[in-house]
Formats: structure tokens, sequence, C-alpha cells
């Protein structure tokens, strides 16, 4: 596949995804890079329906939980490395901050190698970026132990639908040489032009009743006190799952 020419897949066919293919994805998955090669990271795979039905909710009942033959959730997991640590005489120190952003990016890592490798064999696939939203539920659902914490949440199946390309912002507007290059005025201007002027924005902001389509953002769809109240989750979340004290 073309990376120029991917796309989130929101709709899936019925036609299963074959355990087969779906270990051999992983295990490609399992080949990222990961800090001390130590992969702090497990992936839980749900396919029960029943199972889906108790995720949903903490996706905002997001309708492809449910109708994707396959959820997988990637999970920050220092509890499988600080029990080996423990079993041969060495005493684990993962139980902090600093050891659940290193899971979230080995995790992270093998999220996206899964993806780039399923969209390669044709399937389609969807980030649900609503995992750390809701963790506590999604902790829950999963039985997840302490020293284990869900960071992103993926959907797979056969497309069922071929969606228009989402648009992106000019590679200089994410590129910067040697240091980091602060934006003037002039700049946001010209990089978020394009994205202001497609139909489909314009069409948002005034279905919106706002002004501008960064309106969209902050005052409809990641509104600051939402914002705030999950990051208050997230932080209670951290402490219960053992991350902070």
């Amino acid at each position: 596949m073309d990376l120029h020419n991917r796309r989130t897949i929101r709709k899936y066919a019925s036609t299963p995804v074959s355990d087969k293919l779906l270990k051999d994805l992983l295990q490609l998955a399992a080949r990222s890079s990961n800090t001390g090669n130590m992969q702090t990271y497990s992936v839980v795979v749900t396919r029960d329906e029943k199972k889906k039905e108790l995720l949903s909710p903490a996706h905002f009942n997001q309708p492809m939980v449910k109708k994707a033959p396959v959820v997988l959730t990637f999970c920050v997991d220092l509890n499988r490395f600080s029990k080996w640590c423990e079993q041969r005489q060495a005493i684990p120190g993962y139980d902090n901050l600093q050891w659940f952003v290193t899971g979230a990016v080995d995790a992270l890592l093998a999220a996206q190698t899964f993806c780039v490798a399923a969209e390669e064999k044709g399937l389609g696939i969807c980030y649900l970026g609503t995992t750390t939203y809701n963790p506590n539920q999604i902790i829950d659902a999963l039985q997840l132990p302490k020293l284990v914490f869900p960071i992103t949440t993926i959907t797979l199946g056969w497309p069922d639908e071929l969606p228009e390309q989402v648009d992106r912002l000019p590679l200089e507007a994410i590129l910067h040489q040697e240091t980091y290059h602060d934006y003037s005025v002039e700049d946001i201007d010209r990089l978020y032009a394009y994205k202001e002027s497609l139909p489909e924005n314009l069409k948002f902001i005034a279905e919106n009743n706002k002004e501008t389509l960064a309106q969209v953002f902050t005052d409809v769809r990641y509104k600051k006190a939402d914002s705030e109240f999950f990051s208050e989750v997230l932080l209670e979340t951290l402490k219960k799952q053992g991350f902070t004290k």
C-alpha cells in the first residue's frame, strides 16, 4: 500500500480476520524499536461481542467498537517486566511517571508498526483517541492489574468503505531544521489557509454557528472544561495503577 493513499476506516465488512493473520501482524509489531529491548507493553485482543459491549461506553459508544471484527487495546505494561525482575533477585523501580512515558512510547511504536503492516495486507484500521479519556473503564473491562495502563485502541477489519482522504498540514508546518522555529502570525495564516478553505471545514463552521474553524475545535470538539475533567481522570487512574504516588 502506498502510504500517500492511506485513510482511516470506520466501517468494516463482516468477513472475519483470521487468527493466523492477526498473530502474524502482531509478530511484526513486536519487532518494533523499544527501550532497552524490554518491550514494556502488552496488547489485549477483543473479539467477543459481550466484551466489546463493555468497552464501548469508554469510547463514547463509537459504532466501530462493536462492529469491527477485532478491537486491540495497546497498553503500557511494567507489570510483566517487574515480575520478571522480582523472580530473578532484582529490585524493579518502574512504578513511576518516567517509566509510564517509556512504556507509552514503546506501546505506540508497536501500535503504529501493527497498523502499517495491517494496511499493507489490505485491512482497515482506526485509532481511538478516546482510550486515555476513560482509562478507568477500560481497566475494569479488561481486568488490567497495577502497572498496566491502556494507551491507545485500534479497531481492525476488512474495509467496507473508501472514504475521502482528510487534509494534512503542509510539511513545512511540522518540520524544523536544526532548532525550533516559532511561528509568526504570517506563518500561521499561510500554513492553515488550505485547511480553512476546504468546503467540509467551511460547513463545520456554519453548522456549529462559529466564526472560525479554530472555534469549532476549542468550543465544540475539544473544550477546555472537558480536557481538564479528563485530565483529572487520567491523573487519578495513573495513581490507581501505581505510576504516581
